[in-house]
């Protein structure tokens, strides 16, 4: 059971203002959570393998082909930022 003043006390924690009516509700609330997740420990789960994704998928990469790159050219074609072949861009310091 989590009382009123462990939400109180959470909530100092996260700098979150709450009154003593929300913390009534709020610890009502987190507790019928709590009281949801003992349903679900109750389940017979003998047998049944866990599941780390939804879907079946082991590797969904493409493959690493070498392929042609644009040349600097094309790169630079449309950007009127460019200096001995490179963008330009403003200084940071």
């Amino acid at each position: 059971m989590i009382t009123k003043e462990e939400v109180e006390h959470v909530g100092w924690l996260a700098r979150i203002e709450i009154d003593e009516k929300e913390s009534d509700a709020y610890a009502e609330k987190l507790n019928s959570v709590l009281d949801y997740f003992g349903q679900l420990d109750e389940v017979d789960t003998e047998g049944v393998e866990p599941t780390y994704h939804v879907a079946d998928i082991v590797n969904v990469f493409r493959k690493d082909e070498v392929t042609e790159s644009m040349s600097q050219e094309d790169v630079l074609a449309n950007t009127e930022n460019k200096q001995e072949g490179n963008f330009k861009s403003p200084r940071i310091m």
